[in-house]
């Protein structure tokens, strides 16, 4: 069972993540362990730059009501899901944008990017669950000094999540997830599927 929200009037988000393939429905099992009827990749959706555009451009509407988005200096996000996210925030919203990177368990910013104090930030991702990223990411940013105006994600799958700033989604999605031992799908005997990893599909052990 999927429960929708959406946030911004005129917007079917969720037509659109259907549309773009990104709501995948199977048997997964989550990073977190549990399991769920249904997966959502984002990258599917992100792929088409008009469409990503014309939802970045809402959400930089969004919260424009309460943050002024022309005093941001750079949009930054955790790699990899988030990157393409922030990219297009960025190109709108005419700021430059940097990402993050996990190495090998510690999120870090690599590759000469730099954050200087009291610059103001964004930080981007596509999709929003625990929130563990984007707090190592707005732990870095403050760090350096630098001020994190806010956060914003297309789907926010958490239950109530909340950061030291003004969080920003276009769609809220409540999506069933159940415990191994208690999961109705491995009583079907449906196969398994493991998104985003080497090994796709996998028994019901």
């Amino acid at each position: 069972m999927i429960k929708v929200i959406n946030q911004v009037k005129g917007l079917d988000m969720y037509k659109i993540l259907e549309e773009t393939g990104a709501v995948m429905e199977g048997h997964f099992r989550l990073t977190s362990g549990y399991h769920s009827r249904y997966y959502l990749q984002c990258a599917q959706l992100l792929q088409h730059p008009d469409i990503t555009y014309r939802i970045a451009a809402m959400a930089l509407d969004l919260m424009r009501k309460s943050i002024d988005t022309e005093k941001i200096d750079t949009v930054v996000s955790p790699a990899v899901g988030g990157i393409l996210w922030g990219y297009m925030l960025a190109y709108i919203a005419g700021c430059r944008m940097v990402f993050t990177e996990r190495k090998p368990k510690k999120m870090e910013l690599r590759r000469g990017f730099e954050l200087k104090k009291n610059q103001k930030i964004i930080v981007a991702e596509d999709v929003i669950t625990t929130g563990g990223s984007v707090k190592e990411v707005i732990d870095i940013c403050e760090k350096r000094g630098a001020s994190v105006e806010a956060v914003v994600s297309i789907v926010d799958r958490s239950d109530g999540l909340e950061f030291k700033c003004p969080y920003y989604y276009l769609i809220k999605l409540g999506i069933d997830i159940y415990k191994p031992s208690e999961c109705m799908l491995c009583k079907e005997k449906i196969p398994i599927i493991y998104p985003g990893s080497e090994k796709k599909i996998g028994d019901n052990r």
